[in-house]
């Protein structure tokens, strides 16, 4: 790499290197001459040598020579401060030099070096070195890194809350949104998670001290994925100010998930209002269970309650992601989690099944219930 001085290297972006021979015996300046002599008025005073020069746009001209058998060689150096283009036609320029003098002159571009690629280079090899030092030098010793491992494992305590002394995380009376769950089981699963704005019912009935939390905070519902938490959820509805719920999976508990299962959940909770959309059964459904029953067929009905289609059961997968505007599902058939997955995409509010297999990840923003359910007078 040609060496610039510091003066040079401030603005100069490219270096131009081209060899020239000579059939003679030639000095420095001749070959200087030459070069602004013979590139004169070329294209006129925006490429002119001389006037980039004086702009700054071109460095000093250097000539490095030596003579061998009546012939001069050399190397001529010119640092450019131009863009890409313009510097490729002052490198052109110096291969249309054909005489120094009286002596008849070859001149041929040997190389255009990019200074910035050298400085990337040269950054990114001082960077390499700057993060194996600072890994080595930040990098915890196993003593200290078993040390914050079981730190982390000393367990929340669960505190007493409200008149009643209800199960409690320690952050219940300072957050400004709280969860509520069924007991203190769950309680204990959530501050494994890390959760600690938790409170427990500890019951069917709902406490005075979660109705006047709801009503201070945004107050979630996080309940069993089953018809106890079903009956619980109705209770909180006509008692408390929830504005969120989310429940687990459907058949399991809050204190047997898994952390991951706990953050899917919260993170799938659904506003009230959506809930309440479906909350009451209309007369239609009812009348489609029956005459379902053994049919292996299924009607979708719009929001009116109107009839869009009846299909058999084995196309319809295919019809559900064919048609919009489907807002109530009733089939003789199992509901899968194909099923379920197609229903939240095409926004789906409530699947009326003979069975649900247990496999089903049932979201919170749709009714789910069975046939059996439905004749009970049930949900699910």
């Amino acid at each position: 790499m040609i060496k610039l001085n510091q003066s040079q290297s401030l603005t100069t972006k490219y270096i131009i290197k081209a060899k020239f021979e000579v059939d003679g015996i030639v000095e420095k300046h001749d070959i200087i001459g030459a070069i602004f002599g013979q590139t004169e008025g070329l294209f006129g005073p925006e490429l002119d040598l001389r006037e980039l020069q004086r702009s700054g746009r071109i460095g000093r001209i250097d000539v490095r020579l030596k003579t061998k058998q009546n012939k001069t060689v050399g190397i001529i150096i010119i640092p450019s401060g131009l863009d890409r283009a313009s510097t490729a036609i002052v490198a052109a320029m110096l291969e249309s030099i054909d005489r120094v003098g009286p002596y008849p002159v070859r001149v041929s571009i040997e190389s255009i070096e990019d200074l910035r690629e050298e400085k990337r280079k040269a950054v990114i090899e001082r960077a390499k070195q700057i993060l194996r030092e600072w890994t080595v030098s930040k990098v915890p010793s196993v003593s200290e890194v078993l040390k914050e491992v079981m730190g982390s494992l000393t367990p929340v305590k669960v505190v007493k809350y409200g008149p009643e002394g209800l199960p409690a995380g320690p952050d219940i009376s300072s957050s400004d949104e709280i969860i509520i769950v069924e007991g203190r089981a769950d309680v204990i699963n959530l501050l494994k998670c890390g959760i600690t704005n938790v409170i427990a019912m500890e019951g069917v009935k709902v406490p005075e001290t979660i109705v006047r939390l709801s009503k201070e905070r945004i107050a979630t519902a996080f309940l069993d994925g089953d018809h106890a938490g079903d009956l619980i959820l109705k209770e909180l509805l006509n008692s408390a100010n929830i504005k969120y719920v989310a429940r687990a999976p459907q058949g399991k508990e809050v204190e047997e998930l898994t952390p991951r299962e706990v953050m899917e959940a919260l993170e799938h909770k659904v506003p009230i209002e959506s809930l309440v959309e479906v909350a009451a059964l209309p007369n239609e459904v009812v009348k489609a269970v029956d005459e379902l029953k053994g049919t292996l067929e299924a009607i979708m009905f719009n929001e009116s309650m109107r009839v869009i289609e009846r299909v058999p059961v084995s196309e319809l997968a295919q019809r559900l992601k064919e048609i919009n505007g489907v807002h109530t599902l009733v089939f003789d058939g199992v509901v899968t989690q194909r099923i379920v997955d197609i229903a939240c995409e095409k926004g789906i509010k409530c699947i009326v099944a003979d069975r649900i297999s247990d496999v089903v990840k049932k979201p919170v923003n749709i009714k789910m219930l069975t046939f059996s359910e439905v004749r009970g007078g049930s949900s699910h």
